[in-house]
């Protein structure tokens, strides 16, 4: 049984143009995958928490010297990591929010970082460990950032390479605040590119 990890990270829910994509690339997922599971990670404000010298002190403390909070901590962490594990497919969404991806999803990246859980340090430099996994990223931009006043897509790839997410296909939407044909132009073409990615991985 296929599973599929959903990773939400806008601060308008579902009624985000890049929820709109997700959830367009889950339904057909689903279609094509009846039997399949899908996870679901909102990284909602308020209550995805921000790595703290606390939290990332508890990450480093060896599990045999962990406060109860420290416990409770990593514990946090390592649910994370294990659905990252577990998945086969991973779904992630990140809208532009002043030239960067929101703050939260951020702060997941601090929470699944870990050193021997989803990377390594070897003689020949750091490794991922989360390999043989898909990743899909919809990225959304009310203005028109491509080329090289992309901020998103070099970190994006670069974070998920290092931590061995080097199958990734990205979606992109941009100059939804330019005007209404512009935003219908881009979301159409962002909505085939979505429906040939499924098909393709079907």
């Amino acid at each position: 049984m296929k599973t599929l990890l959903d990773i939400r990270a806008s601060l308008f829910g579902s009624a985000s143009a890049s929820s709109e994509l997700a959830d367009r690339f889950v339904a057909n997922w689903v279609s094509e995958n009846p039997d399949g599971r899908v996870v679901r990670r909102d990284l909602l404000p308020g209550a995805f928490p921000s790595l703290t010298a606390a939290r990332y002190t508890a990450f480093r403390t060896p599990a045999d010297e962990r406060t109860p909070e420290q416990r409770d901590d990593v514990a946090f962490s390592d649910e994370l990591v294990a659905e990252l594990h577990a998945a086969d497919d991973i779904v992630l969404t990140a809208p532009m929010y002043n030239f960067s991806v929101p703050a939260t999803l951020r702060d997941y990246f601090d929470h699944i970082a870990r050193p021997g859980r989803t990377f390594a340090y070897s003689a020949n430099g750091p490794e991922g460990l989360l390999r043989g996994k898909k990743t899909y990223v919809f990225i959304t931009r009310g203005g028109r950032y491509s080329g090289a006043a992309d901020t998103q897509r070099p970190y994006l790839e670069q974070f998920l390479g290092f931590i061995g997410l080097t199958d990734v296909e990205f979606v992109l939407a941009e100059g939804l605040a330019m005007g209404d044909d512009a935003r219908q132009k881009s979301l159409d073409s962002a909505r085939e590119q979505v429906d040939t990615l499924v098909r393709l991985a079907a």
